[in-house]
């Protein structure tokens, strides 16, 4: 069986990593287990790099040495539940995966971004703030894949609504919805919606 590989940059996904230093790995177990504590019990945003190191129980310098900065952090906790999701989309059963018309499966990855955001949302929130969210190699998957269905349902000009189409699908946007009373499941079905007005289907 060949090699799997990253849509975007061509890296093979299970090529084989150098070996972690056993004390380096207990670190990097602690500061995210620390992180990942904060960011479920504080609004990430407000998390600092200090917070995280005092958390953890490591110096400044073994942080920074791994993750430059607080967003690295978030985006190494969400990797694993995004790779799931991105196998998926590229191999996965119809509508997520290959083989559905394109307003299914746009429809079907509003949902499972959805589902992604409602068990991690504050992990989404802090990897993909502001204009940080349009810098992660997730959003340039997303990105790929939502202008892939756009152009398969013969949509004129893909680019310009690429964005417009992830729009709903920043945290931001999902915590106001709940704040505002919004239930996962009524979100899924105005995006459903949405997918089908815009890219035909029933």
């Amino acid at each position: 069986m060949e090699p799997r590989s990253d849509l975007l940059t061509g890296t093979a996904l299970d090529a084989p990593q150098p070996a972690e230093r056993t004390d380096a790995a207990r670190n990097r177990a602690k500061v995210l287990a620390a992180a990942a504590e904060l960011f479920a019990t504080r609004d990430p945003r407000t998390v600092t790099m200090d917070d995280i190191a005092k958390a953890a129980g490591v110096g400044r310098g073994t942080l920074y040495r791994r993750y430059p900065d607080r967003t690295a952090i978030a985006v190494a906790l969400l990797d694993e539940h995004e790779r799931a999701l991105q196998e998926h989309l590229l191999r996965g059963d119809p509508p997520l995966g290959p083989g559905a018309p394109p307003a299914e499966r746009l429809a079907a990855f509003y949902a499972a971004m959805i589902e992604l955001l409602s068990a991690h949302a504050h992990l989404v929130l802090g990897a993909e703030t502001g204009g940080a969210r349009f810098a992660t190699g997730a959003y340039g998957f997303w990105s790929a894949h939502v202008r892939a269905l756009l152009a398969d349902a013969d949509v004129a000009h893909p680019d310009s609504l690429v964005d417009t189409v992830l729009a709903p699908l920043a945290a931001e946007v999902y915590l106001q919805q709940r704040e505002r009373g919004l239930s996962a499941e009524r979100i899924v079905d105005g995006l459903t919606l949405l997918a089908h007005r815009l890219l035909g289907g029933a």
